[in-house]
């Protein structure tokens, strides 16, 4: 586990790519007694759960018939929509992956081809936790091109709401696991090239 002056480290990463589509990461490094605990099922049940919290019930994940819907409170009204949970091992890594499929926050024309992950690997020292967002094509930068007040706009809201709500739900997890004394350091690293959003 790489800690900081006593400081655990969440890393982060937030990219335009040149295909005009979102990628995102952030991650952390738990204790190894933890990897029982860190399946990816038990990621994706937790997220739902704090993504409900956090947002005060504003957003709420439902199951639905095709999978899994991001709901505005009570509404019909889907923020985003999922495919059902694609579940993989590769190369060590456990992942679980939500295809998405369409809703508010996507833009029509690129339906179908975000995806968004957790993954849990062990490495030296624990178990590396991942939330990972790919070829995501948000409404809000509205083309592949989008202009640089679009860019900004995304920047300051969306952007800025997924990168806030994913590293307090890192550190809301570890606080879960380890208790309320672990202190954290939010560090930029490069795993995609893009423009920083």
């Amino acid at each position: 586990m790489k800690e900081v002056g006593n400081k655990i480290e969440i890393s982060c990463q937030q990219v335009l790519t040149d295909d005009g589509s979102v990628f995102s990461i952030q991650w952390t490094v738990m204790p190894e007694r933890h990897t029982t605990t860190l399946t990816p099922q038990f990621l994706l049940e937790r997220y739902q759960a704090y993504l409900r919290h956090v947002t005060l019930t504003l957003v709420r994940p439902l199951r639905t018939g095709e999978g899994l819907a991001f709901r505005l409170l009570t509404t019909n009204v889907a923020l985003l929509t999922f495919a059902p949970p694609a579940f993989s091992t590769e190369s060590g890594i456990h992942t679980v992956t939500l295809r998405i499929c369409e809703g508010h926050f996507v833009q029509a024309a690129c339906c179908n081809r975000g995806k968004f992950s957790f993954m849990a690997e062990s490495v030296d020292g624990g178990v590396k936790i991942s939330v990972q967002l790919s070829e995501y094509y948000p409404r809000l930068l509205g083309s592949r091109s989008p202009s640089l007040s679009r860019k900004w706009l995304y920047r300051l809201t969306q952007a800025w709401i997924h990168k806030i709500v994913t590293v307090r739900f890192l550190k809301n997890l570890y606080r879960e696991l380890e208790g309320e004394g672990a202190c954290f350091r939010v560090v930029k690293v490069c795993v995609r090239k893009g423009e920083e959003i």
